[in-house]
């Protein structure tokens, strides 16, 4: 009878996690608000991880030139992913902190001046996706068709970027104040339109014509606009922790600095780990389009698998954060080990995988021998890490939770910059061993940064930080 209920209590909290609740993560049994907010954050990032999974799939159709395309144009993304990305760290770090201290006045306003920020930033990579886009893809190293062909799927992704950097920092916003719901959502809904339009815009469709790769970047950006409408009218009409009034829409200076304060250190690790890859497939792209081809569908692989684990990561963050403003730090420190030994457990399973089915897995989105060679070999050399890797994932998200974006960047600068890069180049360059050397050169730093990473948390100085 007890194995019964508790099945049923399960199930009742699985459905209120998806739903929302308006829970107080302060005060609930942790175990509780690691599942609601969990549960949601796994959801959402697993669907963003099938959008690009189907969209490599679609693309790889078109051969490896039109892969090597989106790899090599999601390296300029990649930074513009660490400007959305680090602001999406602070944001959710201070509506988090904000939600705690119980200043409901102050999470709106903060919204409101994130949102302004994140629109000011796109301003940049608007301006040269679309005027300098075959001038970018030559500097990457692309090949001929790349240049003549896939320079307007460049176009259209960094162009339109203003719907993907709103995308990130809204659903920040709503994981910080607790709605993870709403976050799942309004992902569900821009990547199923994405989904759904990638064929049809790829391949064509009776009267609607194929447009090849640029298809693809239609899509995308047609379904990160749905969600953006999304997020706009629930943000504005209300969700279970957090609603932006009219009135809130100004400028608020000092609000805005602590933002931009608060969002330098995590914009600068991503951007130091999103540049690294860019150097990282530079050196591939000497390699051959084929080494560019495997590492991309090897990354999408990648992503698509640790998703929840990211979604496990960004429960840390958010209940540290609440955690921390509500003046319960021992509590913070609790969740952040329970939810490294759940990702642990996870990216263990994840490994194994990765280490017997790495070719199968790849060949599902290539029929080249080459590419999917490549890409199985760094799935199986990646896989040697993920024990580590998971709880860096933890560890790192802790951090940034408790607003302490600078000492993960420095990690970072220290690992990424000062090590992965120069040690991928020798291994491949130097000493001749080509894709593997790089692989190599990832595994040797992403596994000395979990570590570091993990070791430094347990000293226990972010539960200090003010912001």
């Amino acid at each position: 009878m007890d194995n019964r209920q508790n099945q049923l209590s399960l199930w009742k909290e699985l459905g209120n996690a998806i739903r929302g609740t308006e829970a107080d993560y302060t005060q609930i049994n942790l175990k509780r608000a690691i599942l609601l907010l969990a549960v949601p954050m796994i959801l959402e990032l697993m669907m963003e991880s099938i959008f690009a999974v189907v969209d490599i799939y679609f693309v790889g159709k078109l051969g490896p030139s039109a892969v090597a395309t989106v790899g090599l144009t999601e390296t300029y993304l990649f930074l513009l992913y660490s400007i959305a990305m680090g602001l999406s760290t602070a944001v959710m770090a201070i509506i988090a902190r904000r939600i705690g201290e119980q200043k409901k006045e102050q999470v709106g306003l903060s919204a409101v001046q994130a949102i302004f920020i994140a629109i000011i930033a796109s301003l940049p990579f608007a301006t040269a996706g679309i005027f300098f886009s075959k001038e970018l893809l030559t500097l990457m190293g692309a090949d001929a068709w790349s240049i003549q062909h896939g320079y307007g799927y460049t176009q259209w992704m960094l162009g339109g970027n203003v719907v993907v950097i709103l995308l990130f920092v809204m659903n920040a916003i709503f994981r910080g104040a607790g709605d993870a719901a709403i976050a799942m959502r309004v992902l569900w809904v821009a990547n199923g339109v994405n989904i759904l339009l990638d064929p049809l815009l790829i391949f064509g469709w009776g009267p609607i014509p194929a447009f090849g790769i640029d298809g693809a970047a239609i899509a995308t950006n047609i379904g990160r606009a749905v969600g953006v409408v999304m997020q706009f009218w629930v943000l504005f009409k209300g969700g279970k922790h957090i609603r932006v009034r009219i009135d809130q829409i100004v400028w608020d200076m000092k609000t805005m600095f602590t933002i931009l304060r608060t969002s330098l250190g995590g914009i600068g690790q991503m951007l130091i780990a999103m540049t690294s890859w860019i150097f990282l497939m530079r050196i591939l792209a000497e390699v051959g389009s084929e080494a560019v081809a495997g590492s991309t569908i090897a990354m999408r692989i990648m992503m698509f698998c640790m998703m929840p684990a990211w979604g496990l990561s960004n429960a840390a963050a958010t209940l540290v954060g609440q955690n921390l403003g509500a003046e319960r730090p021992d509590r913070a420190e609790s969740a952040v080990w329970k939810i490294g030994r759940y990702n642990m457990v996870f990216m263990l399973i994840i490994s194994l995988i990765f280490f017997f089915f790495n070719r199968p897995l790849v060949g599902l989105f290539s029929i080249d021998d080459r590419v999917i060679a490549i890409g199985g070999e760094w799935l199986q050399i990646i896989s040697y890490s993920f024990f580590v890797y998971g709880w860096w994932m933890v560890s790192v998200q802790a951090f940034n939770g408790a607003g302490d974006t600078k000492t993960p960047t420095m990690i970072n600068f220290v690992f990424f910059w000062l090590i992965q890069i120069p040690l991928a180049y020798f291994l491949a360059i130097s000493l001749h061993l080509s894709h593997t050397g790089v692989f190599w050169g990832i595994f040797a730093s992403e596994t000395g940064v979990g570590l570091f990473t993990l070791w430094l948390f347990s000293r226990g100085r972010w539960k200090t930080v003010k912001v």
